[in-house]
Order: C-alpha cells, then sequence, then structure tokens
C-alpha cells in the first residue's frame, strides 16, 4: 500500500482528520521491536486518566519543538480535563493500532502550532509506545497526540515515497502504562465520526485525562 494510501485509511490522528497513520499493517507486524529507552534529557509526564497512569518520557533532545509545544499544555494544565478518544485498532491477532487524545481543536484551549520535526531530523522512529503528534498539514500539529501500539515504520518521514512523505513528530515513549493504553485501545468505539474516515473508531464514553504533569 502507497504511503499516501495509509495516510487516507487512518485520516484522522489529527484534528479533524488531517494526513494520519493507516493501519496497513500485515508487513510490519513482524518487525523486532526498537525501543526508545529513556536517556538524558528526558522529561518525565504522568498523564493520569480515569484507567491508571500513563508515564511518558518526552525526547527534549532529540525532538526540542514538538516536545516543548506539549509541554506548554501540561504546564498550562491545559490537558487536565482533556480525554482518550479515539481509538484506531487492526484486524489483527494482536493489538495493534493506536490510540488519540488531546482537546479536538477546543478553541478556547488549543495553543498556535508548532513547526514539524520529521523523524529524519530528529532519527526517533514509530515504534511500541511511541508518542507523536497529530498534524493535517506539516506544521499544523498542536494539542492532539497518538500513542503507538506495535511497531509503525510507516508513519515515519520516508523522503522516497509520494506526496506528504514527511510522516508524523515523534517526540516520546511510555515507559510505563501500556496496559493502560491496551485497555483503552480495546474500548468499545461506538460514537459518531464527524470525520468519516474515524468510523468506528470513536470511544464512547471518551476516556478522560484527569491531570497531566511533570515528574
Amino acid at each position: 500500500m502507497k504511503r499516501r494510501d495509509v495516510l487516507t485509511a487512518l485520516g484522522g490522528l489529527i484534528p479533524l482528520g488531517a494526513a494520519t497513520p493507516g493501519l496497513a499493517v500485515a508487513q510490519v507486524l513482524s518487525l523486532p521491536p526498537t525501543p526508545i529507552v529513556p536517556g538524558p534529557g528526558d522529561v518525565l509526564v504522568s498523564l493520569d486518566t480515569s484507567l491508571g497512569a500513563i508515564i511518558i518520557a518526552l525526547k527534549a533532545r532529540q525532538a526540542p519543538l514538538t516536545t516543548a509545544n506539549f509541554l506548554r499544555y501540561v504546564d498550562g494544565k491545559l490537558y487536565d480535563g482533556a480525554s482518550f478518544w479515539r481509538s484506531a485498532k487492526a484486524n489483527s491477532p494482536v493489538d495493534y493500532g493506536l490510540i488519540e487524545g488531546g482537546l479536538q481543536g477546543d478553541p478556547k484551549k488549543v495553543l498556535k502550532p508548532v513547526a514539524h520535526e520529521p523523524t529524519t531530523q530528529t532519527g526517533l522512529r514509530h515504534v511500541d509506545g511511541t508518542v507523536s503528534l497529530a498534524r493535517k498539514e506539516p506544521g499544523t500539529g498542536d494539542s492532539d497526540f497518538f500513542i503507538c501500539v506495535g511497531e509503525a515504520p510507516y508513519l515515519d518521514a520516508n523522503p522516497a515515497a509520494e506526496g506528504d512523505n514527511l510522516g508524523f513528530a515523534a517526540f516520546g515513549q511510555v515507559i510505563k502504562g501500556m496496559e493502560i493504553v491496551h485497555k483503552i485501545l480495546n474500548l468499545p468505539t461506538p460514537g459518531e465520526a464527524t470525520n468519516p474516515v474515524m468510523k468506528g473508531q470513536m470511544l464512547l464514553p471518551v476516556v478522560p485525562i484527569v491531570t497531566a504533569r511533570r515528574l
């Protein structure tokens, strides 16, 4: 499947349906894991949800712009009362896909978009537990983010691909609480999708993010 088809298939990791990751994943399920582990300069943040805490290590050295953008929402307590509202799960014998959270374009809370940091620039990859910024066009990402379940190299930048080949801006890694991510991935998704490409992926009820704080 071409990258543009993948992006169309997943079209909503971005606020209201932009170029977004897809779930054409049969060819990537067998890839060996390449975990991003906590390292020097990482900033730890706890997303305390109604199901438990998800702790992420933000890669401030590799992805300084995207990390700073995320921390604007954390430090301003703008994620308090936000939610995980989407579960895009592949039809697979193992858990595979992604969950998306954030403010869904709330005009009272969403801040100015951040410049795009492609994986070709940061050296990061979309692996199991990677936290990445949702977007429409490059440079339109703001509050919404997603967490990968399983390896997802098709979300990385690929200069050889056609069309929008800049991928998504990976900027963090779940270091604790992946069991919560899996729970969210497997919740019912009967919610109404304003974007047709997200039909069957909208959580109802959503999973509240009670607080988001630096550790």
